[in-house]
């Protein structure tokens, strides 16, 4: 049975997660304040299993971010990302309300943009906003 948890800060299930998509695994002290710092996140299991997992960061009012967005590869196909997008957007759409101008962005994973632009994300390019850049060193 699929059950959701919001504001889950499980260390070992974040960092399973993140090994289980081919990511790697951060340090759990390291891992920990990422989670504590988390403005609002979606823990999705089957059964007491955690198979998915997406975190909004940023400050809560003018921009946020969508973040890690990980299905555990033998879950991936049966909308469990789109579950976790759903109830992330659901949030987002709350604070509109506040704030209709928020601005939220997200990095997918290469070849994943078609995934997010079935929930109206479009290239930065594409909305004249310029490249989207992360520093590298």
């Amino acid at each position: 049975m699929i059950k959701i948890k919001e504001n889950n800060k499980d260390v070992d299930e974040f960092n399973l997660l993140y090994d289980s998509v081919g990511w790697g695994a951060y340090d759990n002290e390291v891992a920990q304040k990422a989670l504590d710092n988390t403005f609002y996140s979606i823990s999705v299991y089957d059964d007491d299993r955690i198979i998915g997992y997406g975190r909004l960061i940023g400050d809560t009012i003018c921009f946020l971010y969508i973040q890690d967005i990980m299905v555990k590869p033998e879950y991936q196909g049966n909308k469990i990302g789109t579950l976790i997008m759903d109830k992330l957007l659901e949030k987002i759409n709350q604070i509109k309300k506040e704030n209709p101008n928020l601005r939220v962005y997200l990095g997918a994973s290469k070849n994943k943009e078609k995934f997010y632009e079935k929930f109206g994300f479009v290239k930065r390019i594409d909305a004249d906003l310029g490249y989207g850049m992360i520093l590298k060193r």
